[in-house]
């Protein structure tokens, strides 16, 4: 049992976390303002795409660099 539970917390780590830790921190991060600003009267819509849009052009380059 022990083992299948491990295997699962592998398998949500390497899907969630992947290659590279800080694309899952910028991702989370964006989240958690998305929900912050979401509360107030300023539309949200735009700060996940807006989030994507840096970071993906910023990993890329880094895998490119290794």
């Amino acid at each position: 049992m022990i083992d299948r539970l491990r295997a699962f917390g592998a398998f949500w780590y390497d899907f969630v976390i992947g290659d590279d830790w800080r694309v899952a921190a910028v991702v989370a991060t964006a989240l958690a303002v998305t929900f912050a600003v979401s509360k107030t009267s300023i539309p949200a819509w735009w700060i996940l795409p807006a989030a994507v849009a840096v970071v993906l052009p910023w990993s890329l380059w880094q895998a490119r660099r290794r």
